[in-house]
Order: C-alpha cells, then sequence, then structure tokens
C-alpha cells in the first residue's frame, strides 16, 4: 500500500512539474469524452420528454392508420381510412375494447372575438380520453349524446386558449369554427411540447360533426386508437383487426397492406433505435479521438522517460524494483488520461446544459451516472494501455546505464 501510495504522489509531482504540456497532452481525451457527454445528455434529455409524452398510453392500446409511399404523393392516389374501418373494428373484430377514430377536420380557423387562430381540428368520440388516457382539467369532455345528437360543442387545449386570450375557465364560451358556432365544454390537461411542437393547440369535435362538415365528397384523413380486453390477446387480436381491415378494404391475397396495424408507443421504441443508432456512430468517432490521445500520451510518456533517465537509475540504485518503476509510469500514464477525461465530463456537461438552453423549447440535458462512470473508467483505461510500452522501457532499463546517461 506504501508502494502505491508514494507511486501516486510521485506521479502528480511529475504531472504537476510540468502543467502545460500534462494539459496539452490530454486535449483528445479531454475532446472526445467532451463530445460524448455533450451528445448523450442531450439525447437522454430529449428521450425522456418523448417518453414521457407516451407513457400514459398502456401496452394494450393500438392504432390503425393508412399507409402511403412516394408513388401515392406523386399520383395523387392517397390512401386514407375510411368509416367503414372503423366500424369493422368495433363491431367485427373478438377481442378490441374502446375504439376511438380521430379524423382531421379542414376549416378556415377559429376565432373568437376578433381575434383568429389555426389550431388543429379534430373530431373524435366520447371513448378518445379513455383510449388516450387524456382527460379534462376544467369542464367535460365529449359525451356519447354530444355525438348522436350532433351538438356543436367543442374542448380545447391551453394553446388555444392563451392564443385566442380567452377567460382563464373558458366553459361556457362560444368558438366560431368555419361559419358554425361552438360552445366549448372543456379544456384538455396541459401536455407541453415535443421537439419544440406545442402538443395542447388543437380542438376536438364529436365525431359525427366533423362528418358532417367534411361531406360525402371528401375522403376523411384520420386514424383509429383502440384497446385490447384481454393484454395476453394483444398479438392474436392485432393479426385479426388486420385479416378483417384487410377484407374490408378488398386486398387481394399476395397484395401488400395499405394500412399497418401497430402499438401506441412504436414512435416511442424507433425513436430509441434512432438514438441507439446515433449513440454507436457517436462512439466510433470519439473511439478515433481517444485513440489519437492514447497515442498521444504514450509518446509523452516516451519523452518523459528519456528525460528521466537518471532519475530513474538513481531510484533503482536505491533499491527501487522494476515493479515500482512499472507502477509509478503507468500512474502517470492513467492520471493523466483520468484528467482529461475528468475535464470532458465537466466541459460536456456544461456544454449540453448550454444547448439545450439555447434552443427554443428544447427539453433540459440529462446524463444518467452509468455514462458518467464508464467515460471516467474508460478514459483512465486508455491511459493505463497506451502507458504500457513507455512504463514497460522505464522499468527495463539498465540502472548503470541510466546513471551514466547524460
Amino acid at each position: 500500500m506504501n508502494v502505491l501510495s508514494d507511486a501516486f504522489s510521485a506521479a502528480l509531482a511529475s504531472l504537476n512539474a510540468h502543467r502545460l504540456r500534462s494539459f496539452l497532452t490530454t486535449l483528445g481525451i479531454l475532446i472526445g469524452t467532451a463530445a460524448v457527454i455533450a451528445v448523450v445528455s442531450l439525447l437522454q434529455g430529449l428521450s425522456s420528454s418523448i417518453k414521457s409524452q407516451f407513457s400514459d398510453l398502456g401496452g394494450g392500446t393500438l392504432s390503425l392508420k393508412a399507409v402511403n409511399d412516394q408513388e401515392n404523393f406523386r399520383s395523387g392516389q392517397i390512401n386514407a381510412l375510411s368509416f367503414t374501418d372503423v366500424d369493422v373494428l368495433r363491431y367485427r373484430v373478438p377481442g378490441v375494447g374502446r375504439v376511438a377514430p380521430i379524423m382531421a377536420v379542414n376549416s378556415a380557423g377559429v376565432a373568437y372575438r376578433g381575434r383568429s387562430t389555426s389550431p388543429q381540428l379534430l373530431a373524435t368520440n366520447a371513448e378518445f380520453q379513455l383510449v388516450q388516457n387524456r382527460h379534462t382539467s376544467v369542464g367535460r369532455f365529449i359525451t356519447e349524446s354530444d355525438d348522436l345528437g350532433s351538438r356543436r360543442v367543442a374542448v380545447i387545449g391551453t394553446q388555444v386558449r392563451d392564443d385566442l386570450k380567452m377567460p382563464r375557465n373558458p366553459i361556457g364560451e362560444f368558438l366560431l369554427i368555419g361559419r358554425e358556432w361552438f360552445k366549448v365544454v372543456g379544456m384538455m390537461e396541459k401536455q407541453g411540447e415535443v421537439l419544440g411542437f406545442s402538443q395542447d393547440n388543437y380542438v376536438l369535435i364529436p365525431f359525427n360533426v366533423g362528418r358532417s362538415i367534411m361531406g360525402t365528397f371528401r375522403r376523411p384523413m384520420m386514424e383509429v386508437s383502440f384497446t385490447v380486453t384481454n393484454l395476453e390477446e394483444i398479438g392474436k387480436v392485432r393479426e385479426r383487426a388486420k385479416r378483417a381491415v384487410r377484407a374490408a378494404r378488398r386486398i387481394a391475397p399476395g397484395e401488400d397492406d395499405d394500412f399497418k396495424v401497430e402499438a401506441a408507443d412504436s414512435f416511442v421504441k424507433q425513436f430509441n433505435q434512432i438514438t441507439g443508432i446515433a449513440t454507436a456512430v457517436l462512439a466510433g468517432i470519439v473511439g478515433i479521438s481517444l485513440l489519437v490521445g492514447g497515442i498521444g500520451i504514450m509518446n509523452i510518456m516516451l519523452v518523459s522517460v528519456t528525460e528521466r533517465t537518471r532519475e530513474i537509475g538513481i531510484l533503482k540504485a536505491l533499491g527501487a524494483t522494476r515493479r515500482d518503476i512499472l507502477t509509478q509510469f503507468l500512474l502517470e500514464a492513467a492520471l493523466l488520461s483520468l484528467l482529461g477525461g475528468l475535464i470532458g465530463i465537466v466541459l460536456g456537461l456544461l456544454v449540453g446544459m448550454g444547448v439545450a438552453a439555447v434552443i427554443p423549447n428544447f427539453p433540459p440535458a440529462q446524463v444518467p451516472l452509468w455514462v458518467i462512470g464508464l467515460a471516467a473508467g474508460f478514459s483512465a483505461l486508455v491511459g493505463v494501455v497506451f502507458g504500457i510500452a513507455p512504463a514497460s522501457k522505464a522499468a527495463s532499463l539498465d540502472p548503470i546505464e541510466a546513471l551514466r546517461y547524460e
């Protein structure tokens, strides 16, 4: 233990004696570590924010969406779900629980007392809040009787209230949507923003009202969220739904689906895959940076061995063993690399927080403790690996030849 303590003290003294050279030697490690910490902190903050937006959606929620590729958009033949597809899910697929269609409705905007805005206008039914697990903060949601009676009622997001400068409690106020008046009966809980886009800039109206506004000559652009009654059969229900919709849309055997049935949290999974790939690419780039930094440490340590040849000879003449010399130089290399890693971690954290603060509405940067620990440990390991050759050279010097060195 005393040998390690003495070696550690000698290594610190050597680094302190050449502070500028030590700092410049660690630049490669510092920059590589700072880069990975900064990017990981931004990705982790973004990932946590997106996951929180979808955390309320249970594993038993599925969605039915139309699929379009470049050929569809180029030819103008856009695939869209039909009202029949909604009825198929609701009545013909065993295991399906609640069904909530969500249809985008074209409108000329929303107006209130001379002020106007252009939120998303969505038509849905009473089961939306149960399927999506989203609720009103004041007032009530659309009811089944609203839908059956085609009542002109609306539930708004908080962004709409703020943009139109409506009262803090907007219940009972009237909005002009297109050419019709709608009574506000509820306001949804605030959802915040994702990737800088507000999740509260929308107006919900009864589904049948939306159908009447769209008319019979327009193809509705909508998707359908639905739950399963038994989570253990979610895979079976998904396949039943696909078969039923294929039959309803008259897709011939062997033809590709023009729709997809996927889990509601599929976006989160896709985002995690993207961040995983980005992190892997970054790790490769940082690996090159650490390799360059490690080579720099090895070169400087070899120079240090040459400069301290007489010192090594004196230490050996006083009884220092090969192991003592090897330990001292390995500790010195590890400390050099660890120093760069620690400075890089701090710099990376500051850069990550600074970038997150500068970008409007970007979620706060986050860095898991295991990433910090891994970065520090890997930095020290780089120093040890690239310090082996200089340390071995120093430990192998002949004490008599070393003492004669000028």
